[in-house]
């Protein structure tokens, strides 16, 4: 890292000489104009890091932000990767969101790809990042990559790297692909033709609606009425025309979050997970009336799935249900369809998919964190997070999809409608077969990331022994790795049960967030529910149980809850 004012100015006047784009450019000049030593040494730190997310970071000027300079270098490493593994003449299809400089991130990797003598096909406009790793499979490509932040803030962006299996890169294929970046050398060495790729026409689109068809069972129900929000996204037009092809009721779009806008003004961050995020869906929910049974939510690349169900008695009307509860009426849909395969979900998401897996006799496994490994489990059927990703069809798209798993959980709603029943029932059919699974999630949202390497340290050196009064029986530290998982920064806590208090165990995982400046921490208390009646009993408990382990664990850390 340069701390020398005068090398600092070199450097970046080095990078304004090779930067290809007017507004970069323009905005360096005035950094270095005004000699702003401490913002040029922020963005000249280092470079922004490729790894298993492939890169994201904040758009600007410099080696620490998402620009066209930093795409190039990015998009010509990866058509080295790709020639050294023997696929130089392969097709690598490229998608893009509608957030700032995505096409143009898009266009620079098309242009890089047709210089270095592999094929490339752009998707025809900013489309949802499942129709990308659909296409990839469909397509026969070699790879594929998606410009988006996803659900990040609206100063983000980002590239997500898949191989042609349709998944998103793992080690080591990310380390090859960075070691190539590191390796390219002057940007005015970079081959990028003014022309020479293919823009795909809609035929693609219209092969991945066909697959979506497939996941729903034909003659099912179909008469769910929703309220659907794209966040300001790119899933409005491929989730609506999905559903007029599935037979479902038009869906009542919130009008405000309609369009894509890069700037995702009606929310603080475009994620349905977010506090305040869901209220305009909430608000077109009450508007609409009781008919509508549910509100679903797309987040901005709609490859996640929100799902909130009527709460009577709330100032809201609606709760959102968490990425676990729709994981487990997947789950159970799929096993009420007779559904084969292994059953997949990571090692932050509820264990209550363990169990229903078991009661079928179905395979199960567990993973890390991430689509990036869920997809690559053998035999997949279905796989899902708790951060709202739901993989309903691997074969036809090998990662989460937000467009499918709305489709699947809106059939099961009109099937349970039919019945005269709502998903909240199912939910708690499910709490009284196999125990209330109760989970929550602390997490912390950093401006200085040093303060998440402190916390992870702290619970390292002073391991909690107890948390809310319950024992810890068992604590991994994830750095090892254990006989099925590679290491990975974090720890997990499995807690003994406490007849007394009605509890029959507990976990608690930590980790960093890997796409955000957050440390998280997942929580799950299983709570036995002895009776129908003592159902409402064992919510109480379960809650009660999860803000006292928050409570401990954020005192173990050292952080503010």
């Amino acid at each position: 890292m340069a701390t020398d004012p005068t090398e600092l100015i070199n450097r970046a006047k080095a990078w304004l000489a090779e930067d290809p784009d007017p507004e970069t450019r323009g905005e360096l000049a005035k950094l270095i104009e005004a000699e702003d030593t401490d913002e040029l040494a922020a963005r000249f730190a280092g470079t922004l890091q490729f790894g298993t997310a492939g890169l994201r970071g904040e758009l600007g000027a410099g080696p620490m932000r998402m620009n066209r300079s930093v795409v190039i270098r990015a998009a010509a490493g990866l058509a080295a990767y790709l020639k050294a593994q023997g696929e130089g003449s392969g097709l690598v299809v490229i998608g893009y969101d509608a957030r700032h400089k995505s096409a143009d991130f898009a266009r620079d990797t098309a242009a890089v790809m047709v210089g270095a003598g592999l094929r490339a096909a752009l998707l025809p406009r900013p489309l949802p990042t499942p129709v990308l790793a659909f296409a990839i499979r469909h397509l026969g490509a070699v790879a594929g990559v998606e410009v988006t932040a996803s659900h990040n803030p609206p100063r983000d962006n980002g590239y997500k790297v898949y191989l042609g299996d349709g998944s998103q890169i793992v080690p080591p294929a990310d380390a090859g692909i960075a070691a190539e970046i590191a390796a390219v050398g002057p940007l005015d060495g970079v081959p990028r033709p003014e022309a020479g790729w293919e823009t795909l026409d809609e035929t693609v689109l219209t092969a991945y609606l066909e697959r979506t068809d497939a996941v729903l069972t034909p003659g099912s129900p179909r008469d769910t009425r929703v309220v659907y929000t794209p966040m300001h996204g790119v899933g409005r037009d491929t989730l609506v025309a999905a559903f007029a092809r599935a037979g479902f009721p038009v869906p009542v779009v919130v009008a405000e979050q309609a369009e894509p806008d890069p700037d995702f003004p009606t929310v603080a961050f475009p994620n349905p997970e977010e506090p305040g995020a869901m209220d305009l869906a909430f608000a077109a929910a009450r508007a609409a009336g009781a008919d509508i049974d549910i509100v679903i939510a797309n987040d901005p690349d709609a490859d996640r799935c929100a799902v909130a169900v009527p709460a009577p008695g709330t100032p809201e009307g609606w709760r959102m249900l968490r990425g676990d509860e729709v994981g487990a009426l997947l789950a159970a849909h799929l096993v009420r369809k007779q559904a084969s395969g292994t059953f997949a979900t990571t090692i932050v998401s509820s264990q209550l998919l363990s169990r229903i897996a078991a009661a079928s006799a179905l395979p199960y496994e567990e993973t890390l964190t991430g689509f990036k490994w869920l997809a690559r489990v053998d035999g997949l059927r279905y796989a899902f997070e708790e951060a709202l990703g739901y993989c309903v069809d691997p074969e036809g798209v090998r990662d989460k999809d937000g467009i499918t798993a709305a489709l699947l959980i809106t059939e099961l709603a009109a099937e349970l409608k039919q019945d005269g029943r709502t998903l909240t029932d199912l939910l708690d059919d499910l709490a009284r077969e196999f125990g209330l699974h109760a989970t929550d999630q602390l997490s912390v949202r950093v401006e200085d990331l040093s303060l998440i390497a402190d916390a992870m340290r702290r619970l390292r050196e002073q391991p909690p022994t107890a948390l809310a009064g319950l024992a810890v029986s068992r604590a991994d530290d994830l750095t090892q790795g254990t006989e099925t998982l590679p290491p990975t920064d974090g720890l997990r806590y499995y807690l003994a049960g406490s007849p007394e208090a009605g509890i029959e165990s507990a976990r608690v995982v930590v980790r960093p967030s890997g796409t955000e400046p957050k440390l998280k921490c997942y929580l799950e208390v299983v709570v036995p529910v002895a009776s129908p009646e003592a159902l409402r009993e064992a919510r109480t408990t379960a809650t009660a149980a999860l803000a006292a382990i928050k409570r401990d664990v954020s005192a173990a850390a050292g952080i503010d809850a």
